[in-house]
């Protein structure tokens, strides 16, 4: 019975561990990518292990009772399963390295054909065994008995395991990241097998191999099946979040139209298609007859395939185009981005609504604004992050990931235990010294948390600074669905920053232009009305606005000179007027509203010096009269009165009457 005890614990254990494994195996997956071909063979070789701790620990029950004649012919069946099944686990852990491992060439190949061989062989062996007992025996008193002949038989078996073995460990060092601790556990587990197989041969009454079995099971589930699943839950939440920003994503194997869906939007009709198929092409034919608007079906059924899709790819990442969807009865625009991923051996589809966007380009055309294109839509959905960090909301663990395209082919280039501590430590070493502090602030965790819990996401940007060259960087953080970890992305918006400050300047220039009197350089009419509206606006409101004073000029003889001397010399007379005003009302606004018309809205310094500037002015003009050198301008000025002017046009008024009384007194000689 102590014999049994060393399988059943292993057959329990193995159970444990592997039972959802063994529970949802495909034993007939015929895919050829790496990834579905261990797996079906590491379900095949737990299957075998599982059967051989059966036949061990059975084994054991019977032979506490091998006296007992009924029993003879059973526990020699069973002993020939056994040796069987310990052939077949054999075989079935080789053909699970080999592919692990990824020793697909030549060498692989014939360790596989080896092992097929060396299973064959064993089988004749055991058969063999009935009609002359040299492996194993059972004496007169039905005693179990290890004969010589099983020596040369497991030699070869123990020698092929350890050139596995060894070949397993050359192919490990082949491997980088990650990726080569578990290649390593695999070949570990391989040379534990080998070396408790001795131990069986050596000690034929003891269950050593069992343990071995056992032990090498547990070394894959704890250094191989449980960063892989772990491996696959982060990639499955940060899918699921960036799933978010579109209706749909479709990732499709080329080759063989398999497909998976990601579904989040609440408007896009996907109801017809599934979450997974075996062709794509052929569901989406199908989908496009039940839910495309009818005047697209034709575009979108022509689009629709492998060879247009592939075409379109031929020396570029991406593509878009579009149609229209029956959504809730009514058509709806929606944009569909393809992008290959970077082995070709899949592409991404990403959908998105763009109804309303279309509506509000249609809006901004009508009223003549700046428009974004489709194309410009389409390139920003496949725009992607430079890194992506996985963070634990709770402990602040994390995962930083290189990502090559939106759909987030990831690569692992870093991890740690504190993001928010090391985030501290690294912001005064890469970050622009005035935006340390608003990026510090951004970055708490209790900071996030808060925005999340209301906003979808939340962004900032900032200045880092690399080789001594300073860039524009946005962080946006989203939170998985669950609210276990924060999805923080990283890209670089140097040029579209860079492009926003053109733009801006550009319209200021313009701004500016359409607000300036292009003979005289100073202000003109428009800039004088939006001036005197925004006053009205105050005024209206009761504000205690502060005081102004307007004064009203007009340039004397303009017409006389332009009849006598010409056009010229009259644009020259005005230039010379508003430069005598400019010169003179220098903390104040000068516009030209007219021909021959000047405004001045007097401000600040000036507004308190008013009465001493217009003495000077009205000296210098009548200085110009009686040397006859300089334009003659008549003025007039008048201030705002708090308690009674109620409208900006009285205080024009008053100050033009007083303008045109200078007129009449310049006119007649009268100082």
């Amino acid at each position: 019975m102590l014999y049994s005890i060393a399988g059943t614990w292993a057959l329990i254990i193995n159970l444990i561990l592997n039972w959802r494994t063994l529970r949802d195996a495909d034993f007939f997956n015929r895919k050829k990518d790496r990834k579905n071909r261990c797996e079906s063979r590491y379900s095949y070789f737990l299957l075998a292990a599982s059967c051989y701790f059966i036949s061990d620990l059975s084994w054991g029950i019977l032979y506490e009772n091998h006296i007992m004649p009924e029993f003879h012919q059973i526990l020699y069946a069973l002993t020939v399963v056994y040796f069987v099944l310990m052939l077949l686990t054999m075989l079935t852990w080789i053909r699970y390295g080999v592919a692990y491992i990824n020793m697909a060439g030549r060498g692989g190949r014939v360790l596989v054909h080896a092992a097929w061989a060396i299973f064959v062989l064993g089988i004749i062996f055991v058969i063999l065994n009935v009609f002359n007992n040299y492996i194993f025996s059972f004496n007169s008193a039905y005693e179990y008995v290890a004969e010589s002949g099983r020596y040369p038989a497991f030699a070869l078996q123990i020698g092929f395991h350890v050139i596995v073995s060894v070949y397993m460990l050359f192919a490990t060092y082949k491997v980088a990241g990650r990726q080569k601790l578990r290649c390593f556990a695999v070949a570990l587990a391989s040379i534990v097998l080998c070396a408790f197989l001795v131990i069986q041969i050596a000690f034929a009454m003891f269950p050593s191999y069992s343990m071995g079995l056992i032990i090498a099971i547990c070394v894959i589930h704890s250094f191989v099946e449980a960063g892989e699943l772990k491996e696959r839950e982060i990639h499955e939440h940060i899918s699921t979040v960036m799933a978010e920003a579109y209706e749909a994503i479709y990732y499709v194997e080329i080759s063989t139209g398999e497909f998976l869906t990601f579904s989040k939007g609440s408007n896009y009709n996907s109801g017809d298609f599934p979450s997974a198929g075996a062709d794509f092409f052929r569901t989406a034919m199908e989908n496009i007859e039940k839910n495309v608007y009818p005047d697209d079906r034709a575009y979108a059924e022509s689009i629709c395939s492998r060879e247009f899709i592939l075409d379109n790819l031929k020396g570029r990442n991406s593509f878009a185009f579009r149609y229209r969807i029956i959504i809730g009865g009514e058509p709806r625009s929606c944009s569909f981005t393809v992008m290959l991923d970077n082995n070709g051996k899949y592409f991404v589809i990403f959908v998105r609504d763009i109804e309303e966007e279309l509506l509000e380009e249609k809006k901004q055309k009508e009223n003549r604004k700046l428009q974004v294109t489709f194309g410009q839509i389409a390139e920003s959905l496949a725009s992607n992050y430079d890194e992506i960090y996985y963070v634990d909301a709770e402990n602040s663990s994390y995962v930083r990931y290189q990502v090559n395209n939106i759909f987030g082919q990831l690569e692992i280039s870093q991890s740690g235990d504190d993001f928010f501590g090391e985030c501290m430590v690294n912001i005064p070493k890469i970050i622009q010294r005035q935006d340390r502090d608003k990026v510090s602030d951004f970055i708490r965790l209790e900071n996030l948390t808060e925005v999340l819990e209301n906003y979808k996401s939340g962004s900032i940007d900032y200045r880092i600074v690399v080789s001594g060259e300073t860039k524009y960087v946005r962080l946006t953080a989203r939170k998985t669905s669950d609210g276990t970890h924060f999805i923080i992305g990283v890209e670089n918006v140097d040029e579209e920053i860079e492009r926003e400050k053109r733009h801006i300047k550009a319209l200021r220039s313009e701004h500016e232009l359409a607000r300036k009197d292009e003979l005289t350089g100073v202000k003109n009419n428009t800039a004088f009305k939006e001036l005197m509206d925004a006053v009205q606006d105050n005024i209206d409101k009761g504000l205690d606005y502060l005081p102004f004073a307007l004064v009203v000029c007009d340039t004397n003889d303009l017409k006389k000179i332009n009849d006598t001397l010409g056009h010229v010399a009259g644009d020259e007379y005005i230039k010379a007027s508003a430069q005598i005003l400019c010169d003179l009302f220098v903390h104040s606004p000068v516009f030209r509203i007219g021909g021959d018309e000047f405004v001045v809205f007097l401000r600040g310094s000036d507004y308190t010096a008013r009465e001493e500037l217009m003495h000077s002015l009205r000296e210098q003009i009548l200085e110009n009269q009686k040397s006859g050198i300089g334009p003659i301008l008549a003025s007039g000025m008048a201030e705002y009165e708090y308690e009674n002017d109620n409208d900006v046009t009285e205080i024009f008024d008053r100050a033009d009457r007083e303008m045109y009384a200078n007129k009449k007194s310049l006119k007649e000689g009268k100082h």
